[in-house]
């Protein structure tokens, strides 16, 4: 079977990378009725979907799904250049996109199809089935025919598709993801636990974002924060806003400067 089937037919994936992510995104691919073979040599596989090598997991793989830390993306791709040929599809699931979609251009270029992609979903959001399902697709300009592809993939997994180029997605990413896991750190590391057992109502969005970022990837928080290249800023203006904001309440400023606007208000 080609790379050009039908999303809706059985296709063969090799799955680089079994964290937690990894783990989830094979399961959600079986569940759709594709066939997956996993190869990462630091995790615990499940034996009917290991491959004892690289090159094993390739054979007979039309996509392939690049699904280890950012940080490793680059090694793993000169490991596969000379594996890989023009009828399989390349496509990374990280949070991070600027630098994953310029290594893929860099080296696999014009020769190997690619794409980037990153599921805005993890472990605790499929195990809850929680929708929308989003996934942001970043075209290559090399190759626009495994956009298309992936799109239908990701469609027919049950996800909105969403079109971005990588450095709109890493700024979107700065101020929404970067910043989830920067305040849940903070949060975390003086006490605030997302199984407290008095909150209000405003605290249950928290808890949510708490759990959430503790069960999906909190191990990756260093990854997330060094890797977007617009994180550094993004924290340091929050931190900045919130250190203007103590000095306003510590200088008895008027209530209604100090209110927070509501939803389509524009910010003080």
């Amino acid at each position: 079977m080609s790379a050009a089937a039908s999303p809706a037919q059985g296709m063969h994936f090799a799955l680089l990378g079994h964290g937690r992510f990894g783990a989830a995104f094979a399961q959600l691919l079986l569940q759709a009725g594709h066939h997956v073979r996993v190869f990462d040599p630091h995790a615990r596989v499940p034996a009917a979907l290991a491959a004892p090598s690289l090159r094993v997991a390739l054979e007979g793989a039309q996509w392939i799904v690049l699904a280890m830390p950012v940080p490793q993306l680059r090694d793993a791709l000169l490991a596969l250049q000379p594996l890989l040929h023009a009828g399989q599809i390349v496509f990374d699931v990280g949070s991070v996109k600027m630098h994953p979609c310029a290594a893929m251009d860099e080296l696999l270029g014009d020769a190997i199809p690619h794409v980037g992609s990153h599921p805005l979903f993890g472990p605790l959001s499929l195990a809850r089935d929680e929708r929308p399902r989003r996934t942001v697709i970043c075209a290559s300009a090399q190759h626009p025919q495994a956009a298309a592809r992936a799109r239908e993939l990701f469609a027919a997994l049950g996800c909105e598709v969403i079109e971005q180029d990588p450095e709109r997605h890493d700024r979107a990413m700065a101020r929404t993801h970067v910043l989830a896991f920067f305040i849940a750190k903070g949060l975390i590391d003086i006490g605030v636990d997302d199984g407290m057992p008095i909150a209000p109502p405003s605290f249950q969005g928290m808890k949510h974002m708490l759990a959430a970022v503790r069960g999906d990837a909190g191990h990756l928080f260093g990854a997330i924060q060094r890797e977007n290249p617009f994180a550094a800023e993004a924290r340091a203006e929050l931190l900045a806003e919130l250190q203007r904001v103590h000095q306003h309440l510590l200088a008895a400023t008027d209530d209604d400067e100090l209110a927070i606007a509501t939803s389509g208000e524009p910010s003080a």
